[in-house]
Parts: structure tokens; sequence; C-alpha cells
């Protein structure tokens, strides 16, 4: 139980960056993948807080972040003896709630606080998220 919940969380992340997750699971474990993935999700902090970015809800998005989080679930359910598969499929509903929500949340903060300082808050909770999640 706690390895699908631990998918669904990390899905959760995925959703909200799509490589912050599997930047914190390959820093775990292989430091070439945990480097290269790493500064792309870097690339993707920076890229997320420019104006003309499409939205997440919109494609490719909305199809890659599933992916990122059937792929964070799977590895992360494995590590802590779950399903593998389970994990794959807790992390793809765990990306859905976080591309859903986030947006929900992130024109929220936008309306109270500004776009910049929205992504920035948008980008703590992933990568606190996500390190909370690896050192489980």
């Amino acid at each position: 139980m706690e390895a699908l919940l631990l998918a669904l969380a990390i899905g959760f992340v995925s959703g909200l960056r799509t490589m912050t997750s599997l930047a914190a699971l390959a820093l775990t474990r292989s430091t070439l993948w945990g480097i290269v993935l790493s500064i792309a999700a870097v690339g993707e902090y920076v890229v997320d807080a420019m104006p003309n970015v499409p939205s997440r809800t919109a494609l490719p998005s909305i199809v890659v972040r599933p992916v990122s989080g059937a792929i964070a679930g799977w590895l992360i359910a494995a590590w802590h003896g779950g399903s593998p598969v389970a994990g794959a499929i807790a992390g793809i509903v765990g990306a859905l709630a976080g591309t859903y929500g986030g947006h929900a949340a992130r024109l929220w903060a936008i309306a109270r606080i500004g776009a910049i300082p929205a992504a920035i808050a948008e980008d703590v909770v992933a990568i606190a998220l996500a390190a909370l999640l690896v050192t489980r």
C-alpha cells in the first residue's frame, strides 16, 4: 500500500513538473541520469515561467505528464516492493490530478501574486514533494 501511495504522489509531482519526479528518482540511483534529468528539470522551470508556453492541459503536455507519472510510479513502486504495473497506473492518476489541480492552483496564485511568483511557488512545491518522496 505504501508503494502505491508513493507512486500516486510522485505522479502528482509529474503533473506539476514533468521532469522533476524523474530527476529526483534518478538522483537517488544514477549520477549521470540524475544530472541529465536535473538539467532538463531546470530548463522546464525556466520555460514554464514564460508567458507564451501552452497550457499543461493542452497537447503535448497532457500526454507527456501522465507518461512521466507512469515511469516515475513504476520505478518508485518497484523500489518499495510494490507492483510496478499498479505503480504506473497510480502514477498516471497522480499525474492527471497534479496536472489539473496544479493548473487550477496556478491560476488562483497568478491572480493573487502574479505569474512569476506563482511559477516559482509551484516549482518549490514540486521539488520539496519530490525530495520528500524519494527519501522515504
